[in-house]
């Protein structure tokens, strides 16, 4: 079972790369690309291997086994 998080951002959307290091388990940009890139993210039910990727509101990803649903204010 996945644990489902709330990532609540204030602009229209976040970017994966970032979304990744706000949820705290990557601590910088250059990991997150290399996960991204070895397709162990994925956005919505799909592999996502473009760390650009915008994620916006009722967004979900998943690292780890760990669900992230984007909240936008």
């Amino acid at each position: 079972m996945c644990i489902l998080e709330e990532i609540v951002i204030k602009d229209e959307y976040i970017k994966l790369e970032q979304a990744l290091k706000l949820t705290g388990e990557v601590s910088m940009g250059s990991e997150a690309k290399y996960l991204i890139k070895e397709g162990k993210v994925s956005v919505n039910g799909e592999v996502e291997l473009r760390r650009g990727r915008k994620l916006r509101n009722s967004d979900i990803f998943n690292y780890n086994n760990h669900d992230y649903k984007i909240i936008g204010t």
